[in-house]
């Protein structure tokens, strides 16, 4: 005759109800969170393997959000050197004007609002710093405020930047060096505003009314200067351009491996919800079944089947 254990049907009941409730709690993490699982522990041995993928995804992260930055930063310097290129090239318009003309009545107010924009464009500051300052980013770069002042001081004495140019890491190999000092971009520009206003100031001047033979020498002298300028305002920014222009192109390359590496990821991490659904249906019903079965053997006991004395 076999017999008969109510412990060892208990234990077996609540062994199931507890196995049914793990895997209903497994499943319902799964599709509330649509992954696999919550760390690493649930991965077992594709562990390694997502916690090498997560530090690749990272660094690259890390590196388009510095391009981001970059981007910014060299688009606001694309602004400032077009500001500083067109007050060259306006002033040197300024002065043709004038010799085509024989007026010299407004060249003075012409010179002097384009030597406030060349200013104004080499102090342009960036996420709250000097863009042309070199290293000395806190410190405004140019402190001359009118052309009047370049007469007073030498023209060096009004730049105030440093010679540092720093590099930044745009991928894992590579770098760039594009920053420019205020003092290498306007030097040639400002001496040239400074002839105008020490002419103006000496015997030559006023410039006012027509201009005379000793004005138009002088000035025809001026324009190959402003020139000059115009074209190394020109130059810098073209050069600034092929940084911007690499910059896009590396945070394209970034974006690109981010999506595949978060595909990678996703393959191991991203749970089929539709499949975590079903197996949350089934675990919730073997719960109802083992408890079903649990309470049915609380009800029942072999003491009922024992003949009373």
């Amino acid at each position: 005759m076999d017999r008969v254990s109510t412990a060892g049907f208990y234990t077996q009941a609540l062994a199931n109800l507890n196995d049914a409730q793990q895997r209903s709690l497994l499943a319902s993490n799964q599709v509330s969170s649509q992954k696999v699982a919550q760390d690493f522990k649930g991965y077992a041995g594709k562990a390694e393997t997502l916690a090498s993928m997560n530090s690749v995804q990272a660094r690259v992260t890390g590196l388009l959000n510095q391009n981001s930055v970059l981007q910014d930063r060299y688009t606001t310097q694309d602004s400032a050197l077009n500001q500083l290129s067109d007050a060259a090239g306006g002033a040197s318009q300024a002065i043709t004007d004038a010799l085509a003309s024989g007026s010299v009545d407004t060249l003075m107010q012409q010179m002097s609002g384009y030597f406030s924009d060349a200013t104004a464009a080499l102090n342009t500051k960036s996420q709250g710093r000097y863009l042309f300052a070199g290293g000395q980013v806190n410190t405004q770069p140019v402190s001359a405020t009118s052309m009047a002042d370049l007469t007073t001081a030498p023209v060096a004495s009004y730049f105030h930047n440093d010679q540092f140019v720093g590099q930044n890491q745009i991928d894992e190999t590579s770098t760039i060096k594009g920053g420019m000092l205020a003092s290498n971009l306007g030097s040639n520009l400002f001496n040239a505003f400074k002839d105008i206003q020490a002419f103006q100031q000496s015997g030559g001047g006023p410039f006012t009314g027509q201009l005379t033979d000793a004005q138009r020498t002088f000035l025809e002298g001026e324009v190959a200067k402003f020139n000059t300028a115009h074209t190394d305002a020109i130059n810098a920014t073209a050069t600034n351009g092929s940084v911007l222009k690499r910059l896009t192109s590396t945070a394209t390359d970034l974006t690109n491996r981010s999506d595949t590496m978060n595909g990678l990821i996703g393959n191991i991490t991203d749970v089929n919800v539709a499949d975590a659904i079903s197996r949350l249906q089934n675990a919730q019903t073997s719960v109802q079944i083992s408890a079903q079965v649990f309470s049915t053997l609380k009800a029942s006991s072999l003491l009922s089947y024992l003949p009373v004395a």
